[in-house]
């Protein structure tokens, strides 16, 4: 059974950085398409961040210039590298990767991942201004 398991949140000042990480265990088959999710109480989830099996990677324009994914895929793990943080980037931050069957259309996009991929337990990460 696939389980994402994050790491790295915590909290900063706005302007800092932060690195969340994600292994995953169980893999039956090579994923395609890994990125990661983000959730505030009362609010919708919000992607952020994926990259394919190529390494193609996408962003959600909020965080385009700042944050960027990247992965070891001898390890299964994804990396989120986020810098100049705000305090709108709080949240609960998810790790997420395709299901055993694929994302529909076996398209890696950002909306896919987030409805239809397997989630980790999500690390926080809080930024004061």
């Amino acid at each position: 059974q696939v389980q994402p398991v994050e790491s790295g949140g915590g909290s900063v000042q706005a302007g800092g950085s932060l690195r969340l990480s994600c292994e995953a265990s169980g893999y039956p088959y090579r994923p395609q398409c890994q990125g990661w999710f983000r959730q505030t109480p009362g609010q919708e989830r919000e992607g952020v961040a994926i990259i394919d099996r190529d390494g193609g990677t996408t962003y959600a324009d909020s965080v385009k210039g700042r944050f960027t994914i990247s992965k070891d895929s001898t390890r299964n793990t994804v990396n989120l590298d986020m810098n100049n943080l705000q305090p709108d980037d709080t949240a609960m931050y998810y790790c997420a990767t395709d299901p055993p069957g694929g994302l529909p259309l076996n398209k890696c996009l950002i909306t896919y991942l987030v409805d239809y991929g397997i989630a980790g337990q999500g690390t926080q990460v809080t930024v004061s201004s």
